[in-house]
């Protein structure tokens, strides 16, 4: 074969057809590059959907943006609502007057006790807008007995509640059962209430459903005697829309404070910065071993051929060009084994879809969820990009010093 050492189509075969000299030392070598690929792929996938899972969770649980005042957000009050938001009609509507804002969702949190006249126990009330709620977040509760809240008719609160799984087998509480909760007012005094059980639900979180009480807004305006709220949550038509809304925002409510999802979203950053440092380093662990591999089949093949190379070096092949194609060969291998990692991990994505196969329960959850692998293209091209250059750097760092041999002890070599 006649080399034409500046046509890249000829060394790019001289290189393939040096690859398949030793087939099953390639084949191992790109199997290994496969699995190392497949791997990066599946745990970098898993990592990106539970990511995107959790940030979805996040904002359908308190809204893109969450709109209070600065104080509301420290958890310190001599009083309840002492912090909490005036006009919120007014404030709805300047709100839904943005066209990224989907929703406006009011949200009254209190505290107190409840009880079924034998029994009492420390409760965390939520006063919600029922029919908002569900509609804008969707199934984001386990309706275990009963139905869900409804809005009430305009003018009267509708005494009715929604327990927490736990907290109703504790109460012994059943739908259409009596109960009474008791709170402190705005003022400071004490008010007590007469509600029904409506229906029963399950967060996921055996701790929360232990104290959880659901009502409708106005139901717990008027056990604390205010027409305030504690919070806004915004929800907008998509998640990019979040930060460049919040600045715009920020100028108009001076008075008020913004948080994005993120801020309010403690388990997800978590969550995030450990799963960070795992995968991080499970990729420079594989990335460790497809080098190892890749350098010993290298430095294997170019002992074998240091007299090959001799000769080469003899009719005028410079040592820079002879390490380039060595690492060329690298390459090759690479590319072989992180394409055919990337296909398996794109076929066990798709498998994962047609044959669903659930979690365990995470900590503090009572819940599993489907495990789902997410096909990112960014990824995809990251992890493929990386294995292609450890092979080639493996490759060319392994034979730069035979290259340079002299041509007479390269001739030589036994």
């Amino acid at each position: 074969m006649r080399l034409n050492l500046h046509d890249a189509a000829a060394w790019l075969r001289f290189a393939a057809l040096n690859t398949l000299r030793n087939r099953r030392r390639s084949a191992v070598t790109a199997a290994v590059a496969a699995l190392g690929t497949a791997a990066l792929l599946l745990a970098g996938g898993f990592a990106l959907y539970t990511y995107e899972g959790l940030a979805q969770e996040s904002a359908r649980s308190t809204g893109h943006l969450v709109m209070a005042r600065a104080a509301q957000f420290q958890g310190d009050e001599d009083l309840p609502l002492q912090h909490g938001l005036d006009d919120l009609a007014g404030l709805r509507q300047r709100l839904l007057a943005e066209p990224e804002v989907r929703q406006v969702l009011p949200r009254l949190d209190f505290g107190g006790l409840i009880g079924n006249g034998d029994k009492t126990l420390v409760m965390m009330g939520v006063g919600i807008d029922p029919d908002a709620e569900f509609a804008i977040k969707g199934p984001f509760l386990t309706l275990q007995a009963g139905q869900v809240l409804a809005t009430p008719a305009e003018g009267r609160a509708g005494l009715e509640v929604m327990l927490g799984a736990g907290l109703a087998r504790s109460l012994k509480a059943v739908p259409g059962s009596g109960l009474t909760l008791l709170a402190s007012t705005t003022e400071g005094a004490l008010n007590a209430l007469d509600v029904t059980v409506r229906g029963v639900v399950s967060t996921g979180v055996p701790e929360l459903d232990q104290r959880l009480v659901y009502t409708d807004l106005a139901t717990a305006q008027q056990l604390l005697v205010t027409p305030r709220v504690s919070s806004l949550g915004v929800y907008l038509d998509r998640m990019a829309s979040t930060a460049p809304l919040r600045d715009r925002l920020a100028t108009a409510f001076a008075a008020l404070e913004l948080r994005t999802w993120e801020q309010q979203a403690p388990f997800y950053r978590s969550v995030r910065a450990l799963y960070n440092r795992i995968f991080g380093a499970l990729g420079l662990i594989i990335g460790v071993i497809v080098v190892f591999v890749v350098a010993n089949a290298m430095a294997m093949a170019i002992v074998e051929r240091t007299r090959e190379i001799g000769s080469l070096r003899a009719l005028g092949t410079l040592p820079g060009q002879m390490q380039r194609v060595l690492a060329l060969e690298g390459l090759l291998l690479g590319a072989a084994g992180s394409a055919a990692g990337a296909g398996v991990a794109l076929a066990v994505s798709a498998a994962l879809w047609v044959f669903p196969v659930e979690m365990p329960p995470p900590p503090g959850r009572s819940q599993g969820y489907p495990l789902h692998i997410a096909v990112d293209p960014t990824l995809y091209a990251a992890a493929l990009l990386a294995m292609l250059l450890l092979s080639a750097l493996a490759s060319a760092w392994v034979a730069r010093r035979t290259v340079r041999l002299p041509v007479v002890d390269a001739l030589g070599h036994v």
